[in-house]
């Protein structure tokens, strides 16, 4: 509980509470623990503010952080251009020295927050609500507020939703701190390693690359702390040259949040890394779990780009990190490496995931295609001891690379049974049309559009071809998520 004390109020006043200083430097320490103060504006955090302000039907919503003399604004919807204000009596600093959520009906009303500069001011606060973000230790690292230029009431269901908000920023911000040490240990364990088997080195060779290491370390936190930064929704396809992009993202209910996910991103010199993974289940539970797990792909590949190596520190992840709970995953996991005479060998791994496809023209018109399923790919955090397999092959001038997830094969046909592997390998065998990325999921997309009920499960497509030498790729590519509610859309480069 937060300790605090009260000053002698003025005649006609409520009395001011002051926190106890111990109570308080230690609650300053834990809004250091978390890092969070003057970072880069962040989806996750933005759309809790704009679901504060939908619910409450108020003008401004904010998630805040309380410093020692500042009231830092996280995200604040309906506020712009203010990214901080004093740590004044009345509203926020007084929020947090309380065990529940703080209203203010009407704050002229109200001795103390009437003399606030947000109610005294040009924005003429006249409502107040808000409930302390509480760490697991009990410190109140600052609020979620609803503020309105009306006075207002509201239900005690209100104030718990308040409060209900205020845990899910807690949870994101836990998520983050949580990514951030297990990265940090794993970096302390690859340290204590090598200065182990560098031990007898000359002094000066091991100087050197302890400063290579170092800065090599810098820029995996800092990639991995950009990942942290992302929406859940499918990010956007970069462009990959001498290769073709395209993707497709569909969630099959407009109220649940899918588990579907997939990337594409660079590593150290001309290499790519792409990936392709549906979590068990749906909504919060399973988003948090697709947040972690296209943050540790991207950063495990950082340090060690073999996908098998990748999918097995993603298995130690999902295992270890309380916020995965019991859910796992299936992921295929790729690396693409320029041929010196043209297209790409590509090295892909697989976690118990549906089989990827290649494929290209036979000659015939018809499509000649190969499932890419490297045998012994067990699922990702359901087991200790998983063992992830991977294959190498070669993708050249002409030739397609397609992966789904299991919503595309479960989609049922007309005779109420499910497409299946080999109702998808038909399918892609039959195809008249040419064998691009784009051409390969807008087909795909067209096919779910004909099944009657169309996807009963979220659908993620992603793939990839090697355009001949006399044409040119298309721009910049972009990936939409949308929910049955909404248009079918897919990004493309």
């Amino acid at each position: 509980m937060q300790q605090a004390s009260a000053t002698d109020p003025a005649p006609g006043r409520r009395p001011e509470l002051v926190p106890d200083p111990d109570v308080e430097a230690a609650r300053i320490a834990a809004v250091r623990r978390y890092d969070i103060l003057d970072t880069p504006p962040d989806g996750a955090f933005d759309r809790v503010a704009a679901m504060a302000a939908r619910l409450f039907d108020v003008p401004v919503a904010t998630v805040t952080i309380v410093d020692t003399d500042r009231i830092w604004f996280k995200a604040a919807h309906g506020l712009e251009g203010v990214a901080e204000i004093g740590r004044d009596p009345g509203l926020c600093g007084s929020a947090i020295l309380r065990d529940d959520a703080m209203v203010i009906p009407d704050t002229l009303k109200d001795p103390v927050a009437a003399d606030n500069p947000l109610v005294a001011g040009e924005m003429g606060v006249r409502f107040y609500a808000a409930a302390p973000i509480i760490t697991p230790d009990g410190h109140r690292l600052g609020t979620v507020n609803v503020l309105d230029t009306r006075p207002r009431s509201i239900t005690e269901e209100d104030t718990a939703t308040l409060a209900d908000l205020a845990a899910i920023v807690l949870d994101e911000m836990e998520l983050r701190l949580s990514a951030l040490r297990a990265l940090r240990d794993e970096q302390a364990r690859r340290e204590a390693e090598q200065r182990h088997a560098e031990a007898e080195r000359a002094r000066a060779e091991a100087e050197r690359e302890a400063r290579e290491k170092a800065e090599r370390d810098k820029a995996a936190i800092a990639a991995f702390a950009s990942t942290l930064q992302r929406t859940l929704l499918p990010p956007a396809l970069p462009v990959v040259p001498g290769l073709e992009l395209a993707c497709h993202y569909r969630t099959a209910s407009a109220h649940d949040v899918g588990g579907d996910f997939y990337d594409v991103f660079p590593l150290d010199g001309d290499r790519w890394a792409f990936f392709l993974g549906d979590v068990c289940g749906k909504g919060p539970e399973a988003a948090t779990v697709t947040a972690l797990a296209r943050h540790t792909l991207r950063t495990a590949a950082q340090i060690n780009a073999d996908p098998a190596t990748v999918l097995s520190a993603l298995n130690t992840m999902l295992l270890t990190d309380v916020t995965a709970g019991r859910r796992f995953c299936t992921v295929l996991f790729g690396l693409l490496e320029p041929r010196e005479d043209g297209g790409f060998t590509v090295t892909v791994a697989t976690g118990g995931h549906p089989p990827a496809y290649h494929l290209r023209p036979d000659g015939s018109g018809a499509v000649w295609v190969r499932s890419v399923r490297p045998k012994g790919g067990m699922l990702v955090g359901a087991f200790p001891q998983a063992s992830f397999a991977q294959t190498t092959f070669s993708l050249t001038a002409g030739e397609s690379l397609f992966l789904y997830t299991d919503g595309l094969i479960e989609a049922r046909t007309s005779e109420g049974a499910m497409l299946g592997d080999d109702g998808l390998t038909g399918f892609l065998h039959q195809r008249t049309g040419p064998v691009t990325a784009t051409s390969l999921v807008e087909d795909s997309i067209t096919l779910l559009a004909s099944l009657p009920d169309g996807a009963g499960d979220d659908v993620a497509l992603l793939a990839l071809s090697v355009p001949h030498p006399h044409t040119t790729p298309h721009g910049s590519a972009t990936a939409t998520a949308h929910t049955a509610a909404a248009p079918e859309h897919f990004g493309q480069e």
